[in-house]
């Protein structure tokens, strides 16, 4: 098979050298037309609603505010997947939208929503942004905690124990 190959090039080499530089023209072009980004953006498009409920447990903020907001955001056209979190006193809603979405239009579709929703959001709460994260940015939160002493003792063996 690849002696009759190598005959074949041998007896065509007119056509051989046609195909080759064919396909070294075909490769320079594509190189230089393709578009290449340092950071390619891989994210999927979301909207993030930040609601404030100031003063409230978690459950409240959930039931009052998270789960009405999640279950009106699933109507968005696009919407891939609606998330909710809630921490006392703010509520978290990602709206992640299909591929290949607009990152303008899915928030201004959010914000037609969020705007018939309005009135039903209980008094004292309100949504403070609805924003697209930027692609350089990750669309997770970090937490922070710190354990304190009550002392300044450099003897930590008491709280290693436990006693």
């Amino acid at each position: 098979m690849i002696e009759w190959i190598i005959r074949r090039s041998v007896a065509n080499r007119f056509l051989v050298m046609m195909a080759a530089l064919f396909l070294s023209i075909w490769g320079t072009w594509t190189i230089i037309h393709t578009p290449v980004d340092a950071l390619p953006d891989l994210s999927d498009v979301q909207v993030i609603v930040k609601t404030r409920y100031p003063g409230q447990a978690p459950q409240i903020v959930e039931n009052q505010v998270t789960w009405p907001l999640t279950t009106t955001m699933l109507s968005v056209p696009g919407a891939k997947t609606v998330r909710g979190f809630s921490q006392f006193g703010d509520s978290y809603v990602y709206v992640i939208f299909e591929d290949g979405t607009d990152p303008y239009w899915a928030r201004s579709r959010v914000l037609e929503y969020l705007n018939r929703y309005r009135a039903n959001f209980p008094p004292g709460s309100a949504p403070k942004w609805a924003r697209t994260p930027p692609a350089s940015a990750g669309s997770s939160s970090t937490r922070w905690s710190t354990a304190a002493a009550s002392t300044t003792s450099p003897n930590c063996a008491p709280y290693r124990t436990g006693s």
